[in-house]
């Protein structure tokens, strides 16, 4: 199985409250990461079978603004094992319960996400460590229970990418003079 696995964009800062911060919106930045996230991913040909997100308002916006950008058509599934205080275990089975697709988006908040990648990709389960960034996506491909991770991203990275993909085009472009 493909596992797209992505920390939700920027929301801004974390509200004491915790219903409130359950309802807690992406902010301008967090938008626009998912963007450029999305418009990466779809130039890389990520199809997910399904997306899979956590109840939170941040993670779903986050998963909704992806998978428009992928053409995504699917109903946006969610579940709380993706929860900021989740356990490997409930990510485990929640794995379990969608290995009939070939390739799934989770989206996620830190600690956990990074936690889950962390253990998918170590032998140990536990010695790696990935720096983790809000919007950041990662390609893990599953063989029972060990994970290869293909490639990782932030926003950022793909921001560049697309502008200095830009600039190339346009560079690119033949000058025609009419006479």
């Amino acid at each position: 199985m493909i596992i797209y696995i992505v920390r939700h964009a920027s929301a801004g800062q974390h509200l004491t409250n915790p219903k409130k911060d359950e309802k807690r919106p992406l902010d301008a930045d967090g938008i626009e990461q998912c963007g450029f996230v999305g418009r990466a991913l779809a130039a890389l040909n990520a199809q997910p079978d399904v997306i899979i997100s956590s109840p939170l308002k941040r993670a779903t916006q986050t998963a909704s603004l992806v998978g428009n950008e992928l053409g995504y058509e699917g109903k946006l599934l969610l579940e709380p094992a993706l929860r900021p205080e989740a356990t490997f275990a409930d990510f485990r089975r929640m794995l379990d319960k969608y290995a009939k697709y070939e390739a799934i988006m989770v989206v996620g908040h830190n600690p956990s996400i990074s936690e889950f990648l962390a253990r998918l990709i170590s032998k140990s389960g536990c010695e790696a460590f990935v720096d983790f960034k809000k919007g950041a996506v990662a390609r893990v491909e599953t063989i029972r229970h060990s994970a290869t991770l293909n490639w990782f991203f932030t926003p950022k990275i793909a921001r560049e990418i697309q502008l200095a993909a830009a600039a190339v085009a346009k560079k690119s472009t033949p000058k025609t003079s009419r006479k």
